[in-house]
């Protein structure tokens, strides 16, 4: 049986007090042990931000890579691997801003990784300047007289481009949070999951009162995730309810299962060649 201080390491923690990250932090950790996986044969990629250091305080594989680029990453790992997990950890400005581009990628191959986005809607790490989430009108020292745009709709997006996996969580509710997290990793292909986590330092707005008030789970009972009209409507109600848990929810065939150079298994377990490497080379 795997504990969840299997994934415990001797690092300091530096978040804030307070911060929702922790709350992500323990429900990663629970995910991950109520399915009985090893640390050894977990990855977890993540990029530059507050969230980028999660996998810093895990026992476990991890790639630190820059400011947007965690998703190539995890794709080139899940390529060479696909019987590796792979999480991969990264804030609402790193994944939404600077890996705009790969998230849109990731969606279109459907690549078989699990995409945990701490969705704080500022940019913690460099000192709280508005993030593609932060909501029209917000003040921050950047952005002094309020954000002029309006804020992106993760969601919406992924749903609309065909996403097959797409939950929103709460760092305040970990038990939730973690079984969303266990649900995308079982599914096959593209996960993506927004997790609405508070920042006490920067964003004063989406307080841990404002989402406690406003914060329901969907009713799994009622509610059809397979219906995609139904998880766009859904995803656009954002006010004085916000709903959290599994949106959208179709598994298609993921994108290492298309290529047939992989069927015979991971490439990590092949014989490397490289005299037929050096003729590829010398041929073209």
């Amino acid at each position: 049986m795997t504990d969840v201080k299997a994934y415990d390491c001797d690092y300091e923690n530096k978040w804030c007090p307070g911060c929702g990250n922790f709350g992500i932090l323990n429900a990663m950790k629970k995910a991950l042990a109520d399915q009985e996986i090893p640390p050894d044969r977990v990855l977890i990629v993540s990029g530059i931000g507050q969230a980028g250091k999660t996998p810093h305080f895990l026992k476990c594989n991890y790639f630190h890579g820059l400011h947007g680029r965690a998703v190539p990453v995890a794709t080139g790992a899940k390529l060479a691997n696909h019987d590796l997990n792979i999480l991969v950890n990264m804030g609402d400005g790193d994944c939404y801003g600077e890996g705009g581009n790969h998230l849109l990628a990731a969606i279109r191959r459907n690549i078989d990784i699990t995409l945990l986005v701490h969705n704080n809607m500022v940019y913690g790490l460099t000192k709280g300047q508005a993030s593609p989430t932060s909501a029209h009108g917000f003040v921050t020292k950047a952005q002094p007289q309020g954000v002029a745009g309006e804020a992106l709709n993760p969601l919406a997006l992924a749903i609309s481009q065909g996403a097959g996996f797409v939950a929103r969580g709460y760092n305040g509710k970990m038990e939730h949070l973690s079984r969303l997290i266990r649900e995308g990793m079982r599914h096959k292909g593209l996960s993506l999951i927004d997790i609405l986590q508070v920042c006490v330092s920067f964003n004063h707005v989406n307080t841990a009162g404002f989402y406690n008030e406003r914060v329901y789970e969907l009713d799994e009972s009622e509610y059809p995730v397979d219906d995609w009209h139904r998880a766009m409507d859904t995803a656009r109600i954002w006010g004085d309810r916000i709903p959290i848990g599994i949106f959208y929810k179709k598994e298609t065939e993921s994108y290492t299962d298309r290529l047939a150079g992989l069927k015979d298994g991971p490439l990590v377990n092949r014989q490397f060649d490289p005299a037929r490497v050096a003729a590829l080379i010398s041929d073209s």
